[in-house]
């Protein structure tokens, strides 16, 4: 069968060029960055051009950027790292209720170690209020983490204006940065952002490579023990080839961006036209003016979303019920949950992210089957009634 891939918000696949220029370090430039040597001396400058691809990127110094795993260990890097270098012995600190896992099961952890936090609720689009974060600002506040862009729903939050209120006090601003990277320019200069954290395999890149950005002046610890690399925050040998990934990925995706998110918008605005807007059964979860243009959530009424997922997978489709992270999860979406959508519609919801690999007939053909697919589950349902 044609299969139809519509999960690129989960994982995007690796772009030959990407490729082309890790196969070196994969085989013949084999060099450990530490060493002295002609071939440690290549596979150094090799992370620091990737160094530097991804700060030019982000429009900051290369200084500023440090190789991570991925975004999940960037998003610890930054909350952790900071507490254990500035206040390691509790503070207050503010995130909110539709953040990645990967930041809010951390904040969770630390309300157990003499930290309070306060988790800020969001509209029935998923945004935060601006004025909902300056209100829970406190003298003893020290961190404040709010996602750029959601990865289940695509919202985007008004990061900038967050950014001048908190600016305007001496605490810290991480945002997750993961889905948002790929499709809008994020300046953390600009938008008065202290920590920003990367994924790689977002970007077409290769999985297993993140990176997080730390503006000069702040500290960070790190909680591993070793060697002297990534500024001293990362200890062991560099995935230099990994690394050599994520800077391609991010040289590529700086020129084409805006193509990306065009092609992007076209996709998206055809299915929510032709699947969502005039159909009662089908909701849209988030906004289509504050989104990301490659993430489109909505539910279907009397569905599980799990048995449409299967079906579809059956006939060659791809497509994600929420957050690949929360794969398997049988309590629904805390996204939707916090949003306000009820059990009734959340347990129904499916996401479908768009990316290079998708064109408007896959599209056209991506909607007929998830219409009559869920046709289909709901009649035979009312049949086992």
């Amino acid at each position: 069968m044609d299969r139809i891939y519509l999960d690129y918000a989960a994982a995007a696949p690796l772009d030959p060029r990407v490729l082309a220029k890790m196969m070196p370090y994969l085989t013949t430039e084999y060099g450990n960055p530490s060493s002295l040597h002609f071939l440690g001396q290549q596979a150094r400058a090799a992370v620091q051009k990737a160094r530097e691809q991804i700060a030019h990127c982000l429009d900051v110094n290369s200084s500023d950027i440090v190789f991570t795993s991925g975004g999940t260990e960037a998003d610890n890097l930054a909350i952790l790292g900071y507490l254990r270098a500035n206040y390691p012995q509790g503070g207050h600190l503010i995130t909110t209720a539709v953040e990645h896992q990967a930041v809010l099961n951390t904040f969770h952890s630390l309300s157990e170690y003499g930290y309070e936090v306060t988790v800020l609720p969001v509209d029935a689009v998923g945004r935060i209020c601006p004025e909902d974060v300056e209100a829970a600002l406190r003298d003893d506040t020290v961190l404040v983490s709010v996602m750029y862009a959601n990865n289940e729903t695509g919202t985007i939050q008004p990061i900038k204006e967050i950014g001048e209120i908190i600016s305007a006090r001496d605490i810290a601003f991480h945002v997750d940065a993961v889905q948002a990277f790929g499709y809008l320019p994020v300046f953390p200069g600009k938008e008065h952002i202290d920590l920003l954290s990367v994924c790689s395999h977002k970007i077409y890149g290769p999985k297993g490579m993140g990176a997080l950005y730390i503006r000069k002046g702040i500290k960070v610890a790190s909680e591993a023990h070793g060697g002297p690399q990534e500024h001293n925050l990362r200890a062991g040998t560099e995935n230099v080839a990994g690394i050599v990934g994520i800077g391609e990925a991010a040289a590529i995706l700086e020129t084409e961006r805006q193509e990306r998110y065009d092609n992007a918008a076209v996709l998206k605005k055809y299915m929510y036209k032709h699947l969502i807007a005039a159909n009662n059964n089908f909701r849209l979860n988030g906004t289509m003016e504050h989104a990301l243009p490659n993430i489109l959530d909505f539910s279907i009424a009397n569905i599980d979303s799990a048995i449409l997922l299967i079906a579809l997978d059956m006939q060659g489709m791809a497509v994600s019920a929420g957050s690949a992270c929360e794969a398997g999860a049988v309590e629904p979406s805390h996204v939707l949950q916090a949003m306000g959508i009820d059990d009734a519609w959340s347990k129904g919801s499916i996401r479908i992210s768009f990316g290079m690999g998708n064109n408007i007939e896959q599209i056209k053909a991506a909607v007929t089957a998830i219409k009559q697919t869920a046709d289909d589950i709901t009649s035979k349902e009312k049949i086992c009634e």
